[in-house]
């Protein structure tokens, strides 16, 4: 069922406006050129719970159509917003490390998705270890040659929500 389902939303995507071809993959098997994207997107993450946003400005698109609908909720669209997100999130110093899990890749010749979970901890405002198991939905784009992030889209964390409806 799992595998039906992957390969209709494959269909979907890339059938439906996309005139290459799509592969599915396990992430083990990915295009290195996408997965190397997915590895510096995860990379900057845990970079962003140090404090650091610089990695993550340079692994996503700067353009107008990107959209961000992370953990704390909300729902950002365009650069500007997004940027604003990471800044933010960077400011919270987190802590911890998260990683991604059973990743499967769908990928055209231009776009590429994954599906996977982001598991690890973060620490909220009063330094309370918090689990992190969340589905997370990525899309990247190529542009000038370079797989850039245009989306990210995951299930909610409370903690996260809390703290940011208290920003």
């Amino acid at each position: 069922m799992k595998k039906r389902i992957t390969w209709l939303l494959a269909f979907l995507v890339f059938g439906a406006g996309f005139n290459a071809p799509a592969a599915v993959y396990a992430a083990e098997g990915g295009n290195p050129a996408v997965m190397a994207a997915v590895d510096q997107f995860y990379a900057a993450l845990n970079a962003m719970f140090t404090g650091d946003a610089g990695p993550m400005m340079a692994v996503w698109s700067h353009a107008d159509d990107i959209t961000y609908m992370g953990p704390a909720g909300g729902f950002q669209k365009g650069w500007a917003e997004i940027r604003n997100v990471w800044e933010t999130h960077a400011a919270m110093k987190l802590g911890g490390k998260v990683t991604p899990d059973r990743m499967e890749v769908v990928e055209g010749s231009d776009i590429a998705m994954t599906h996977n979970y982001e598991i690890g901890e973060n620490f909220d405002e009063n330094g309370v270890r918090q689990e992190v198991s969340i589905r997370a939905t990525n899309i990247f784009r190529k542009e000038d040659g370079q797989w850039k992030m245009i989306s990210h889209h995951t299930d909610l964390l409370p903690y996260l929500e809390k703290e940011a409806a208290q920003q």
